[in-house]
């Protein structure tokens, strides 16, 4: 009998789980929350749970972003000093455009969706309304800080495969300028430790609006720490900051947290496989693993950004449409997305978690 158990709970049939329990959330599952305190109050929170370990957050208020993400136990996602901040609060354009840094924190922070990289005056004559001739954006537009329309979200079994998932709509838009809107979808299996995350950006304005898109995936302590290694197909780094040289701490290689370290910047150009996927892997000292895949030609450019400061010491990794030179640079060199009405871009991403060698 006890081994006819183990058999059928190694298989995660729909009839072992339902033989074994009377709901699914003994092994796992999507719970909808609400915080309550500080900052954070009103956030809405959709809490994913699988029976591998695999423990994240879906931020529904911060464009269905990922926050708190742990595998057995063991965080992996940036926890910055800004929690998670209620996008009520946050003003777009205080702060020269840096009050993005306010309310940034957890495992993909979204920029766009039509401005990424550091902020800009940018024209704004194609949206021919003479008041507002040219645009302000502040660092990674605005997206990051929308709520989202929750349109669906729970567990779905499809035959022996049951998959969590959430989805939602978020709306970028202004009268007399865009009107784009990013359709996530988030998904991971019942016993898995993959996410995977398909993304649709749309025009429904009716002029040409230009669009940039980002992901800023956050790895933290206590996975990251000294020693932990990056490895990438990089063919060539393109451009890096000049705190890399200043510094000559390594990318590919972490120290622990610095005293007064200047972030570190640089983008690669990566080399796509067979199928134009890049992989991506960040291993630690006790063989944990992050393995990033991305479409290399939906995001044509990659950044990496070490935060290796005491109080703020992570790793980002950021697929990018455009490349670091930014908005204004994209527009004067044709490198720009402009999509017209009904045009749509679309990205598939995936994250996978590993416990061990």
């Amino acid at each position: 009998m006890g081994d006819d158990m183990t058999d059928e709970r190694r298989r995660l049939s729909r009839r072992a789980v339902e033989r074994h329990a009377g709901d699914l959330s003994a092994l796992g599952g999507v719970r909808s929350v609400v915080l309550g305190d500080g900052l954070e109050r009103g956030v809405r929170v959709l809490e994913f749970k699988t029976a591998a370990g695999l423990r994240f957050d879906v931020l529904v208020d911060r464009a269905m972003d990922l926050g708190a993400t742990e595998l057995s136990g063991v965080s992996i996602a940036w926890a910055s000093r800004t929690g998670v901040r209620h996008p009520m609060l946050f003003e777009h354009a205080d702060e020269r455009g840096l009050s993005f840094l306010r309310s940034m924190t957890g495992l993909l922070v979204t920029g766009g969706l039509d401005h990424t990289l550091f902020g800009d005056d940018v024209d704004a004559s194609h949206y021919h309304y003479p008041p507002r001739p040219t645009l302000r954006h502040g660092l990674h537009g605005r997206v990051a800080n929308l709520p989202a329309r929750l349109l669906g979200y729970g567990e779905a079994w499809q035959g022996d495969r049951c998959v969590l998932y959430a989805e939602g709509e978020v709306r970028q838009a202004a009268m007399f300028a865009e009107h784009l809107r990013l359709r996530r979808r988030i998904e991971v299996d019942l016993d898995g430790t993959e996410i995977r995350v398909e993304d649709t950006v749309r025009n429904h304005g009716f002029d040409p609006t230009p669009h940039m898109f980002l992901y800023h995936i956050n790895l933290g302590w206590p996975f990251l720490g000294a020693g932990t290694r990056v490895q990438a197909p990089i063919e060539r780094t393109v451009w890096q900051s000049a705190s890399v040289e200043e510094q000559g701490v390594s990318h590919l290689e972490l120290p622990g947290p610095q005293p007064a370290f200047v972030e570190q910047v640089y983008e690669h150009a990566l080399r796509p496989d067979e199928r134009g996927e890049v992989l991506v892997t960040v291993t630690n000292p006790a063989q944990r693993r992050v393995e990033l895949r991305f479409d290399g030609t939906a995001f044509g450019h990659f950044f990496e950004w070490l935060a290796l400061r005491e109080g703020d010491y992570a790793l980002g990794l950021e697929p990018s449409t455009h490349a670091v030179a930014g908005d204004r640079s994209a527009r004067d060199d044709g490198s720009m997305i402009w999509l017209g009405h009904g045009e749509e871009r679309h990205y598939r991403t995936s994250l996978r978690f590993v416990d061990g060698p």
